[in-house]
């Protein structure tokens, strides 16, 4: 008995019929735009490593959120760059801090948006760890405890200031937990946390280094990020900041980690985000500017390709263009 050849070509033949069946779709609420603040007023300072990213000051990080939750985008990610750094990240939980004050303006000035703020001390240190450093003979240790209590002042401050999620990124032992304890004794007990929880020391976070001037000024971060080569350490990581306390999680970064977003999405219920980095947005930009690729095309697919994974949510530089396109 001869069978019929399978045809799936059939329900591919145009648009309709292949947008009718799509499995997974893209759409401008599954996305958070980063933004970089920094001092002063009227400030755009182009990013050279990331053409159309720019550094903003308050007035125009408020401009440009609200450009984005016009687009249908629903969430802005803050990161800081504060006027003066030390040893102890005094920017960072100041309560006149450059987030602090731009969470302030975001939520007078775009209601309904909502506003989440990175957690860690990097752009705030004059080393640029993220974390206490200890001198170690020729060598140096970076406190993890030490570094808790900062953290946690850290969240409180920008709770205070209206912060509506507090993302702590810093890969520290037991900070979610840390900040848990102290949201929820300060009166903050409803304001959630997005942990990066499975962050790893990867290559492709140098051009964000050069948009928050956080780069390490000695070693580097592989002694509390995550080692690329480990997937099931991930999923403990995961556990664990779910166990203290974490509402949402997320893998960064997201393309070389599409394994770990799949993995994660198959093992946990959380609210699942993955974070698009700097370095993923410059080789698009530079392969699109050599005429090598079809940028609008690949930029809506590589996001279509984290989503695919199991994302709910991207952080992501595409955020407001993406969201003209798919509109």
């Amino acid at each position: 008995m001869a069978f019929p050849i399978t045809r799936l070509r059939r329900l591919r033949q145009t648009e309709p019929l292949r947008s009718l069946v799509r499995e997974t779709r893209l759409s401008p609420e599954s996305f958070i735009y980063p933004l970089f603040v920094c001092p002063g007023e009227g400030v755009r300072k182009a990013v050279g490593s990331m053409p159309g990213v720019s550094n903003l000051s308050v007035d125009q990080t408020v401009q440009e959120a609200r450009e984005a939750y016009s687009l249908g985008v629903p969430g802005v990610i803050l990161f800081g760059l504060p006027e003066k750094k030390d040893e102890v990240a005094t920017g960072a939980w100041a309560e006149d801090g450059i987030v602090q004050r731009a969470a302030r303006a975001l939520k007078k000035e775009v209601p309904g948006l909502v506003v989440i703020a990175d957690v860690c001390l990097c752009e705030y240190m004059s080393h640029g760890h993220c974390g206490i450093v200890k001198a170690a003979g020729s060598d140096y240790e970076i406190l993890n405890d030490p570094t808790l209590e900062i953290l946690a002042r850290t969240a409180v401050s920008q709770a205070r200031a209206g912060v509506d999620i507090i993302a702590p990124s810093d890969m520290m032992d037991g900070r979610v937990g840390a900040i848990r304890r102290a949201l929820d004794a300060a009166g903050f007990a409803n304001t959630p946390i997005l942990s990066y929880a499975a962050k790893f020391a990867s290559g492709f976070y140098g051009p964000f280094r050069e948009a928050a001037d956080s780069a390490p000024q000695f070693g580097d971060r592989r002694s509390y990020q995550m080692d690329g080569a480990n997937l099931r350490e991930a999923m403990r990581e995961i556990e664990l900041d779910i166990e203290e306390g974490a509402d949402m999680i997320m893998v960064k970064p997201a393309l070389p980690y599409l394994d770990v977003i799949a993995a994660a999405r198959e093992r946990f219920d959380l609210p699942l985000s993955a974070y698009q980095v700097s370095g993923e947005y410059a080789m698009i930009e530079a392969a699109a500017r050599n005429g090598w690729i079809e940028r609008e095309r690949v930029i809506l697919e590589s996001l279509l390709s984290i989503r695919r994974a199991g994302a709910s949510l991207i952080l992501t530089y595409y955020a407001k263009e993406a969201a003209r396109l798919l509109g």
